[in-house]
């Protein structure tokens, strides 16, 4: 028996196309998948396996496609914000990680301990790159990546392929995931923060009643020593509020659904 062709029309093989440039937007912004430290040989076979998969699941309905190809280019580009702004729900979380990670690293005084990644192709802080890695493997063992999965098989049904505008509310919308970024930072470090602010009023007080003493020999060691324990000491906040922020992106996600048609 005779197999058919995995592309029945020209005009399924459209709509196979634009499918993929919503996956790729999606995999393209996602840190997990997407990211720098993952190849880009990687990236192509993890979109294609992925569009492969969804592409029949859809059950998309061929319908009236613009023919010429400018046309069809700004579809296949509206196609790719769609999915590039979902990833961004997931990117502003750990990007918030990352700034935590950049802050405390300087507060305990590690900016000179930076190591070159060479994966990302730039100077990384241990601090930032151990807590993204615990941010990747929370948002794992939560299962968070089967949101954006899931998201992305639903987002057919609430903005059918071409219903993509761009609006003011869009914009007002991605202008406040980015602010959050330095919000959600600043609460994950907060611990951290307040622990060093502390040691440093203390160590001037020293300073002021015991002007012999080095402050600057003990102050080194010490903010490092305060730093860990205080890392520890708030890793259960850190985990639960990384727990929250992960478990709203299905109402951000939501929200920006609304915000696409």
């Amino acid at each position: 028996m005779n197999q058919l062709p995995p592309f029945l029309s020209l005009n399924e093989f459209t709509l196979f196309t634009l499918v993929l440039g919503r996956v790729a937007g999606i995999f393209s912004s996602l840190p997990l998948f997407g990211g720098e430290r993952v190849p880009m040989n990687i990236r192509v076979v993890l979109t294609l396996a992925m569009t492969l998969v969804c592409f029949p699941i859809l059950k998309l309905t061929p319908q009236s496609l613009p023919s010429d190809f400018p046309s069809l280019f700004l579809v296949v580009v509206a196609e790719t914000l769609i999915g590039f702004t979902l990833g961004i729900v997931a990117k502003s979380v750990f990007g918030a990680v990352e700034f935590c990670g950049q802050i405390v690293g300087m507060q305990m005084g590690f900016s000179m301990a930076s190591l070159f990644d060479p994966a990302m192709g730039q100077q990384q802080q241990l601090l930032a790159m151990f807590q993204s890695l615990l941010a990747m493997l929370l948002f794992l063992t939560l299962g968070a990546h089967h949101i954006f999965i899931r998201a992305m098989v639903e987002s057919y049904t609430l903005v059918p392929i071409g219903g993509w505008h761009m609006s003011g509310e869009l914009i007002s919308f991605l202008v406040t995931i980015t602010s959050g970024i330095f919000i959600l930072g600043i609460k994950l470090a907060a611990p951290v923060m307040v622990a060093l602010l502390a040691t440093s009023v203390v160590l001037g007080v020293m300073a002021r009643s015991f002007p012999q003493m080095n402050i600057f020999m003990i102050s080194m060691p010490l903010n490092i020593g305060i730093g860990f324990v205080a890392l520890g000491l708030s890793l259960l906040v850190f985990l639960r509020t990384l727990e929250m922020s992960f478990g709203g992106l299905v109402l951000q996600i939501r929200n920006a659904f609304k915000l696409f048609s």
